[in-house]
C-alpha cells in the first residue's frame, strides 16, 4: 500500500497575489491541483492525503476532489506551523504502519509521474529514496563574511521532492525529531538522523520549487510545453 501526502504552506505564504499559494494559479489553475493530477495518474499511489491551512479545508474536502477526479483523495488535515509538523500530522493519520510513503511539496507543481513512480520503488536495504539533481553551480562554504572553502560539486545533489519512505521509519523519525525538539531540512534528513539509509532518484531541473512570483511564469512555460493547459 503506498499513500502520498502532498503538503501545503501555510495560509501567510501568499507569493503576493493575494491567495495561499497552494491556490496560486497557473494557466488559471490552482498550483495543487498539477500535483494532485500527477500523484492520482500514478498505478504507484493507492491514497491521497491533501495537508493544508485550517481555514481552506472546506473548499478542498476528499469529496469535492474526487468530484473534479482526484479519486485516491482520502484526507485532506489541517497544517501545524511548520512543514515537518504539518507532515507529521498527516502521516499520524494513517491507519496502521506499513507500507510507503510519499512526501512532495504542493509548491512544485512540474513532479512527473515517473518521478512519483520512481521514488515509491524503494529497493531492499534502504529506508527510502529521495528525488535529486546533480549540483551544476559552484559551491562555497562561507565564515564571517569570507570563503571558507569550495565544495566538490561532483559530491552534492540538489535535493527535490516527492521523497518516499517505508511508512513505520518515517513515522519514527518524525517522532524522534519531535521528542527532540528538532527541526529538518526535509523528511530524508529526520529518518538520516535515526540511522536510516536513504537512496536517490533522477529528478529533474524543471521540478522547480515556486517560491518566487517569477516562478510562475517559469512554470507555466514548461507546462504549456507539455500540453498540460
Amino acid at each position: 500500500m503506498a499513500f502520498a501526502v502532498i503538503a501545503a504552506g501555510g495560509s501567510g505564504d501568499r507569493l503576493g497575489v493575494g491567495v495561499a499559494k497552494f491556490e496560486a494559479e497557473i494557466l488559471g489553475r490552482p498550483m495543487v491541483s498539477y500535483s494532485l493530477e500527477t500523484f492520482q495518474s500514478s498505478s504507484a499511489i493507492d491514497d491521497i492525503i491533501l495537508v493544508v491551512p485550517a481555514d481552506r479545508l472546506a473548499d478542498w474536502s476528499p469529496r469535492s476532489l474526487s468530484q473534479s477526479g482526484i479519486s485516491k483523495a482520502s484526507l485532506t488535515v489541517a497544517g501545524g506551523r511548520t512543514r515537518q509538523e504539518s507532515v507529521f500530522l498527516a502521516i499520524q493519520l494513517i491507519e496502521g504502519e506499513e507500507g510507503v510513503v510519499a512526501v512532495h511539496d504542493a509548491a512544485r507543481p512540474l513532479v512527473t509521474r515517473r518521478m512519483v513512480d520512481a521514488v515509491c520503488e524503494i529497493p531492499e536495504g534502504f529506508d527510502g529514496l529521495i528525488t535529486a539533481v546533480p549540483v551544476t553551480d559552484t559551491i562555497k562554504s562561507i565564515e564571517g563574511g569570507a570563503v571558507a572553502s569550495t565544495l566538490e560539486r561532483s559530491q552534492l545533489v540538489s535535493v527535490q521532492t516527492p521523497q518516499a519512505f517505508d511508512l513505520a521509519t518515517l513515522i519514527h523519525a518524525h517522532r524522534a525529531a519531535s521528542r527532540d525538539g528538532f527541526t529538518g531540512t526535509d523528511d530524508s534528513s529526520l529518518v538520516e538522523r535515526e540511522g536510516g539509509r536513504v537512496g536517490i532518484v533522477e529528478g529533474r531541473p524543471s521540478n522547480i520549487k515556486v517560491t518566487y512570483q517569477a516562478d510562475l511564469v517559469m512554470a507555466a512555460a514548461v507546462l504549456s510545453g507539455r500540453g498540460m493547459r
